[in-house]
C-alpha cells in the first residue's frame, strides 16, 4: 500500500469546505430560509471555485506544466479529481433543493411553472412578458461556427427551431433541418417574477416565463426544444502590471479580458437532448467533463435574493443585532477613549460603528493633521470613503492605498479610488508586484504633548456591510510603538521603499513567515526540554508547506496544537508519528468565520496576535500583510476567551480526519457548545452589566 502523502490536496480541501456549508443546508435543525441561503452560498462558492481554481488548472494544463503538487497529484489528476468531486456536489445540491421546495411551498413560498398557471396568472404574466421582457431581450440566430458573446454566469435559453420555410435559412440549418437561436439573459431583469396568489408569495423564474411565451419570439417556426443553459468564464486572466500604462489601466484591461476569457463550465437543464448538448459543448470549446446536466433551476447562487425575502421571519434565524460595547460609550470621543485604553472589538457581535466613528470623528476634528489608510474591499455606499472625502474637504492630508487586485471587486475599487482622487486625496493605486491585504488606518493628531498617532488594525475589510456577517477582530490603539510601526509600514508600501525594521509588527512578504516559524520552533524546543508548550490558532486557510512542516515537527516534539481553520487545510492531523498532537476544527454557522487570532504559550510569557494573513504562500510571499501583537491585558483575555470558545464548539463544528474527510461534532453526553451563540450572548451580557452599573451610579447634583 503506497504511503499516504503528508499534505492534503488544496483543491479537494476547498471542496470539502463547501460541503460543510452544504451540510448546513441539509440540516433539518437549520431554519428553512437559512437552509436556502446556505444552499445559495454553495452555488456562489462553486461558481468562484470554477472560475478561479479550475480556470487556473486549465491554464496550467494548456501550458504543458506537469509538476506534481505536494498532495502527490499532477494538474491533470487534480482536475479529474475536482470534476468528480464537484459532480457529486451538484447532485447533492439539487437533492437538497428538491427537499426544500415543497417545505417552503407549505410555508407560503412557492415556485410555479407554466403548467400550473391559472387563467388570471396567465393574463398577468403575458402583460409582464410583453411590457418588460419582450422589449429587453433580443434573440440571436446562430450562424455557422460563430457564437455570440454572452454575459458571464447568467441563465440563457437555447432554442432549436424547425423553420416553416427552410429555404429562407439556407446555410444556417443543421443536418436535421433545424436551426439554433439564443435568447440571452439581461442583467437588469430580475430572476424571480412575482405571480399573483391568494396567500404567501409565488414566483416564476425568468427563464420559465420566457420559455412559456417563446413561440412569440419566433412566429411561424416550430419550437423543437427550448432549454436553459448557463456558462462560466475563466477569471484568472493574467495581469501584466508592470506596463508603462500603469496598474489602474491594466486592471481595466484585465476586467475586459475576463469578460472575453475561455469558458470553464457549462450548466444545462437535464431535459436537453444529446444533440443540443453536444452542439453547445462544441460551440463553447468545452470538454464533456466541463458539462453538467442539472435537474432543477440553474444558478443556485441567485437564490440568495429569495432567501432574504421579507415576511418569512419565522423561517429565519432569530436576529442577533450587534451591540455597542461598554468600552466605547457613544458620548465619549474615540480619541479620549483611546488615550485611556486600547479597544478590542469582535465583530459582528460588537458593532462596527466605533471603527466608522473613529474615521468620522477624525474627519471633523480640527486637531487631526493626516489620515493614512488601506482599502481592500469596501461597501457600495461606504461611510468610510465618505469620511475620507470629508477629511480632505476639511483640510486634512489624506493618503489612501486602494488595492485594485481584490478579485471580483476591482471595478468597485476603481470607482472608489477615482472618487477619492477627485476629492483631492492622495490615492495610491495598489503596489506593483504585491497585493496589499493589510488592514490599517492611521490618524495623526496634534495634542498638547505633541504629535499623537492613533491606529486601527483589523483582520477584516473596511466594509460596513460585511462587518455584519463576517467574524473579525478590530484593535484600536494609541500605543506609541504600534503607531510608529504602522506609519513606517504605510510609508514603505506607499513609497515603494525597502521594508522597515519594525519595533513590534511583523509584515509580509519579508519577516512574517520567519516570525511565525520562529515562534512554532520555540514551542518545539520547549516541548523537547519537557516544558509546557502550546499553540492555538484561528485562521481561514492553512496551505503553506513550511508552516505545516514546522507544525508537524512541533507535534512530534509533544506540543499541544489546536487549530480552528475555516476553509482549506492541507495539514493531515491525527497521523501517528507525524501529527497526533494536532487537532483541526472548522466552524460553519450563521456568520462567516474570518478572524485570524494566534496564541503561543512562550514559556508562560504568553504571546497573542491578530493578523490580516492566512497561512498560505500567497499571503506570506505575494501580499503586504501584518501580524499585530496584542499586549493590553483586557484585550488578551477577550481574545483567549474567543479562541477557547471556538475550539470548544460541538454544535456547528467539524473535525478534520487524517484522510481529509470532516466529521460533524455532536455534544453527546457533554453540554452543547455553539461558539457563535456563546460569543453573542457574552457581548449582550457585557452590555447589560454596564447598563446596570449606569443605573446604580449616583452623581451629586451641582447647581448651575
Amino acid at each position: 500500500m503506497p504511503e499516504m502523502p503528508k499534505f492534503l490536496d488544496r483543491e479537494l480541501s476547498w471542496l470539502e469546505f463547501n460541503q460543510r456549508v452544504l451540510d448546513r443546508a441539509l440540516d433539518e435543525r437549520t431554519p428553512l430560509m437559512e437552509r436556502l441561503k446556505f444552499l445559495a452560498i454553495t452555488g456562489s462558492n462553486l461558481d468562484e471555485f470554477y472560475r478561479v481554481r479550475v480556470g487556473t488548472l486549465k491554464i496550467v494544463l494548456r501550458r504543458g506544466i506537469t509538476r506534481v503538487s505536494l498532495s502527490g497529484l499532477n494538474p491533470a489528476e487534480q482536475l479529474a479529481a475536482v470534476q468528480m468531486r464537484a459532480a457529486k456536489m451538484f447532485t447533492d445540491q439539487y437533492a437538497c433543493l428538491r427537499e426544500l421546495e415543497p417545505l417552503l411551498a407549505s410555508e407560503g413560498l412557492r415556485r410555479v411553472t407554466s403548467e400550473g398557471l391559472s387563467g388570471t396568472q396567465q393574463r398577468i404574466l403575458r402583460q409582464v412578458f410583453e411590457k418588460e421582457i419582450l422589449s429587453v431581450l433580443t434573440p440571436t440566430a446562430l450562424v455557422g461556427e460563430s457564437f455570440p458573446h454572452l454575459p458571464n454566469e447568467l441563465v440563457h435559453l437555447l432554442v432549436r427551431l424547425r423553420p416553416e420555410n427552410p429555404r429562407e435559412f439556407e446555410g444556417m440549418l443543421e443536418e436535421d433541418g433545424t436551426r439554433y437561436a439564443i435568447v440571452p439573459a439581461a442583467h437588469i431583469l430580475t430572476r424571480f417574477f412575482s405571480v399573483p396568489t391568494e396567500q404567501g408569495f409565488a414566483y416564476i423564474l425568468v427563464e420559465d416565463l420566457v420559455k412559456h411565451f417563446i413561440s412569440e419570439l419566433f412566429p411561424g417556426d416550430k419550437i423543437e426544444e427550448c432549454v436553459p443553459f448557463r456558462c462560466l468564464r475563466n477569471a484568472e486572466v493574467e495581469l501584466q502590471e508592470f506596463s508603462p500604462a500603469g496598474l489602474a489601466w491594466e486592471m481595466e484591461e484585465t476586467l475586459q479580458g475576463r469578460s472575453e476569457a475561455d469558458w470553464v463550465r457549462l450548466e444545462v437543464a437535464a431535459e436537453a437532448s444529446d444533440t443540443l448538448v453536444t452542439d453547445l459543448t462544441r460551440a463553447l470549446n468545452l470538454d464533456a467533463a466541463d458539462v453538467h446536466r442539472l435537474d432543477g433551476p440553474l444558478d443556485l447562487g441567485s437564490f440568495m435574493e429569495l432567501s432574504g425575502r421579507q415576511g418569512f421571519d419565522k423561517l429565519k434565524f432569530e436576529p442577533w443585532p450587534s451591540v455597542i460595547p461598554p468600552q466605547v460609550p457613544s458620548e465619549e470621543l474615540m480619541f479620549d477613549i483611546l488615550s485611556d485604553r486600547d479597544v478590542l472589538l469582535y465583530h459582528p457581535y460588537d458593532s462596527y460603528d466605533p471603527v466608522v466613528r473613529f474615521l468620522e470623528e477624525a474627519a471633523e476634528d480640527a486637531d487631526v493633521l493626516a489620515i493614512k489608510q488601506t482599502l481592500y474591499r469596501v461597501s457600495r455606499d461606504s461611510r468610510i470613503v465618505q469620511a475620507l472625502i470629508r477629511a480632505v474637504e476639511n483640510g486634512k492630508h489624506v493618503t489612501v492605498l486602494v488595492e485594485l487586485k481584490a478579485r471580483f471587486d476591482e471595478a468597485r475599487n476603481l470607482r472608489q479610488a477615482a472618487e477619492l482622487e477627485r476629492s483631492g486625496a492622495h490615492v495610491i493605486w495598489g503596489v506593483k508586484g504585491y497585493k496589499t491585504h493589510a488592514k490599517v488606518c492611521i490618524v495623526v493628531r496634534r495634542e498638547p504633548h505633541g504629535i499623537q498617532r492613533y491606529v486601527h488594525f483589523g483582520t477584516g475589510n473596511y466594509n460596513e456591510t460585511t462587518s455584519r456577517i463576517y467574524s473579525d477582530v478590530s484593535l484600536l490603539t494609541a500605543n506609541e510603538d504600534l503607531g510608529a510601526d504602522a506609519v513606517a509600514f504605510f510609508n514603505a508600501i506607499a513609497g515603494y521603499s525597502h521594508p522597515q525594521n519594525y519595533r513590534r509588527l511583523e509584515a509580509a512578504p519579508i519577516g512574517l513567515r520567519e516570525a511565525l516559524l520562529d515562534m512554532i520552533r520555540g514551542e518545539t524546543q520547549r516541548a523537547k526540554a519537557r516544558q509546557p508548550a502550546r499553540i492555538l490558532a484561528k485562521v481561514n486557510a492553512l496551505v503553506d508547506p513550511q508552516i505545516i512542516e514546522a507544525l508537524y515537527e512541533a507535534s512530534q516534539a509533544g506540543v499541544e496544537i489546536k487549530l480552528n481553520i475555516r476553509g482549506i487545510c492541507c495539514l493531515r492531523p491525527g497521523v501517528p508519528g507525524l501529527s497526533e498532537n494536532i487537532e483541526v476544527l472548522s466552524i460553519v454557522d450563521r456568520f462567516l468565520e474570518h478572524a485570524r487570532i494566534l496564541y503561543f504559550h512562550h514559556g508562560g510569557a504568553e504571546r497573542m496576535f491578530i493578523s490580516s494573513a492566512d497561512w498560505m504562500q500567497r499571503n506570506l510571499d505575494q501580499r503586504q500583510e501584518l501580524l499585530v501583537p496584542v499586549d493590553d491585558p483586557a484585550s488578551r483575555r477577550r481574545m483567549m476567551s474567543i479562541l477557547e470558545t471556538c475550539l470548544a464548539d460541538n454544535v456547528s463544528s467539524s473535525r478534520l480526519l487524517p484522510d481529509g474527510r470532516y466529521e460533524r461534532l455532536t455534544p453527546g453526553d457533554s453540554p452543547s457548545r455553539r461558539a457563535q451563540e456563546e460569543l453573542y450572548q457574552a457581548a449582550r451580557r457585557a452590555l447589560r452589566s454596564d447598563q446596570r452599573r449606569q443605573r446604580t451610579r449616583f452623581e451629586p447634583h451641582r447647581p448651575s
